[in-house]
């Protein structure tokens, strides 16, 4: 099941084992046991420090198995054969129960060490899904830290009757205790809000051990963990200043681009190698990095060169001397079901990004504004055929780029459609169902891809009341990055600075970075 080459990356990983681990295997037959006792082997086979044992372990069902270290399961568990994007969740479980690092900042560790109740988490979950290995992951860092909580993997193709039961219709679907507890897109910051929301007894001790976790007084201050934020920290790092990087996640919107053939001087890469390759040019620096982390709270200060104060959602405190602002932009979604289960799976949000992959195959746009038009006519270079779907009876764009469309034979236009529903199978995307609006009928429309582009919306909800933004939610910056509140700086897709691209949010980062630093030398200087 596993080539050599795995095999052999499987060898160096577990060559950094501190502890052993043992994977316990639930006794009993299934049509799949032998293909997960041959997985399982093969991985104990690559390590002295892994074993396979078959043991009764009260496990859900005969492919069920469990993390044991010292003579304890530790709360991992895996019901299913975790290959596909599940494998590397996996070798995380491994090797971060053997000892790694959980890569978590403290403050969340103790806030999930503080939990006191029993929690047993189950996340339904597809092998082709890109967004769930992110949630296993997270919770099975929650049972590492508190032995309170277990997490397991259910590969929802190997249980239907399960799925049935339930009535999952998407993944990643996560139950606590039984009941739904989260579902879709969802991240290590907001599995730990709602943590907090259903347990508030948590949040008492963490603000007490807070106070005396504050950080000394930051010179630049940095929101948001995407290429923009990024760029803008390192800029800072490297002039020598004294640098905070708050990110719910570090790569951002990047994190979730499946192919990425623009940056220049990179001719391919991934969201997934992008976000390593930012994380690592990080720790070149010396920064301090609050990722899984929100601000809830900016005190601007009263005057010019006075100090901002950062409220965070674990309860600390950060006092700096200039902020800049690179929270990115989201895609406006469609809100219909099949939309997030499969994003990277053939819907798409970029066609800058992602229509190469889309070579010779049929797809649709969705929205009818110029953003939507000038998709269509960027992918009908691409691909075999492109259908244009508005909601309205009458198209948004400007009527230059109508007529472009409507003069190539590659793009279908449709107007007056209510999209219904994205239909997947076997994890890819097949169809779009949508109404005739006047008639009310419903249509299908067979295809491979699904292109949203119905707007994106700023991440600036939370400065909406320190720095001016437009009609739009943007941050009004000028040509160097100053927004309407002195040092305070705004850079790549969460401001007015047009074509939201990755090279261009590195390029605006920099250059806040920039002049955050001719601030800083301006009016401390002048104030010493």
């Amino acid at each position: 099941m596993l080539n050599q080459e795995i095999l052999n990356s499987l060898k160096q990983y577990t060559a950094t084992m501190k502890n052993p681990v043992t994977l316990v295997l639930q006794l009993g037959e299934h049509e799949k046991k032998q293909e997960l006792t041959q997985f399982l082997e093969q991985i104990c086979s690559v390590s002295d420090n892994l074993r396979l044992e078959h043991r009764d372990a009260n496990l859900m069902s005969p492919i069920s198995f469990a993390l044991q270290v010292d003579d304890k399961l530790n709360g991992i568990i895996f019901s299913g054969i975790p290959g596909g994007h599940e494998f590397s969740s996996l070798v995380l479980a491994i090797l971060q129960s053997s000892g790694s690092e959980l890569k978590l900042d403290a403050s969340i560790s103790n806030m999930i060490a503080n939990v006191a109740e029993k929690l047993h988490f189950e996340v339904f979950v597809s092998l082709s899904c890109h967004n769930c290995p992110d949630v296993v992951q997270s919770l099975n860092k929650f049972a590492l830290l508190n032995r309170n909580i277990s997490s397991e993997m259910i590969d929802g193709g190997l249980y239907p009757e399960l799925i049935k039961h339930r009535d999952i219709q998407g993944v990643p679907s996560v139950y606590l205790n039984g009941e739904l507890f989260a579902n879709g897109k969802i991240d290590t910051a907001q599995l730990v809000d709602k943590l907090v929301a259903k347990y508030p007894e948590v949040v008492a001790k963490q603000q007490a051990d807070s106070v005396s976790e504050q950080l000394p007084l930051q010179d630049v201050t940095v929101i948001g963990g995407g290429p923009a934020g990024v760029a803008a920290a390192i800029y800072s790092a490297r002039k020598g200043l004294a640098v905070t990087l708050i990110a719910d996640r570090i790569g951002g919107q990047v994190k979730d681009t499946v192919g990425i053939e623009n940056l220049i001087s990179t001719p391919k890469t991934t969201g997934t190698e992008l976000t390593a390759n930012m994380y690592q040019h990080l720790a070149d620096y010396d920064i301090t990095i609050k990722e899984h982390v929100r601000v809830q709270h900016i005190d601007k200060g009263s005057v010019v060169g006075g100090l901002k104060t950062l409220q965070l959602s674990n309860f600390e405190e950060i006092k700096t001397k200039t902020l800049i602002i690179a929270t990115g932009a989201k895609w406006r979604e469609l809100g219909v079901p099949g939309e997030k289960e499969n994003v990277g799976s053939g819907v798409a949000y970029c066609p800058h990004c992602d229509g190469p992959f889309f070579k010779g195959k049929d797809v649709a746009v969705i929205g009818g504004g110029n953003s939507g038009f000038e998709a269509a006519l960027d992918l009908a270079g691409m691909v075999n055929k492109v259908t244009l779907f508005e909601f309205l009876p009458e198209l948004k764009a400007d009527k230059v780029l109508i007529d472009k469309a409507r003069a190539n034979h590659k793009i279908d236009i449709i107007t007056n459609a209510a999209t219904k529903e994205i239909v997947a199978k076997d994890g890819k995307v097949v169809a779009v169902d949508y109404i005739d609006r006047e008639t009310e009928q419903v249509h299908s429309k067979t295809l491979s891809g699904v292109f949203v582009q119905i707007g994106l919306v700023p991440n600036s909800h939370f400065v909406k009341d320190v720095v001016d933004l437009t009609k739009f939610g943007e941050i009004i910056i000028n040509e160097k990055g100053e927004t309407s509140e002195p040092g305070i700086f705004a850079c790549g897709d969460v401001t007015t600075v047009p074509y939201k691209q990755i090279v261009v949010a590195m390029g605006e980062g920099s250059k806040a970075s920039l002049a955050a630093f001719d601030y800083l030398m301006k009016e401390y200087q002048e104030a010493s």
